[in-house]
């Protein structure tokens, strides 16, 4: 489970069951501080850290040389003046520089990673089930109020 707890304003921060805490936060003009990317921006990132991570294993198993690699992701949201503007497009762009590398390699390491090995990649294929609860506590409040959102 991963803990997100408020922070004051529109910050939050993250404690994955590792313990290695991020804060995220939104933009100043919609009141954030600039304590850390955006919920989106974090959402990508971990979409091009899961690739990305993927691809280098793969990669040291065939033995390339990797020197510099960097994953640019861009991501369309839906054009739209109302809420929510879901991403309808992604793409990672992955660069890699080393030494004599096989493109052949490079390509086969993308495209496991893209098509097997990447469990975020493949969850935003698979479209999963999204469900959300609410519970009120403490003090002022109604004990165990405990409430599923319709869908």
């Amino acid at each position: 489970m991963i803990q997100v707890e408020w922070k004051g304003k529109r910050a939050f921060e993250a404690t994955p069951p590792t313990g290695n805490k991020f804060m995220m936060d939104a933009y100043p003009e919609v009141g954030g501080q600039d304590l850390g990317p955006t919920p989106m921006e974090a959402f990508l990132a971990a979409g091009a850290a899961c690739s990305g991570i993927d691809v280098m294993q793969i990669l040291e198993k065939k033995r390339q040389k990797v020197t510099s690699y960097r994953i640019e992701v861009e991501g369309q949201q839906r054009k739209s003046e109302t809420y929510p503007k879901p991403y309808v497009d992604i793409v990672f762009h992955h660069i890699i520089e080393g030494e004599n590398l096989d493109p052949v390699a490079v390509e086969q390491a993308v495209k496991l990673s893209d098509e097997k090995y990447c469990t975020a990649i493949a969850t935003l294929r698979a479209g999963p089930t999204v469900s959300s609860v609410f519970e009120i506590v403490g003090q002022g409040s109604i004990d165990g109020v405990s409430q599923a959102l319709a869908s």
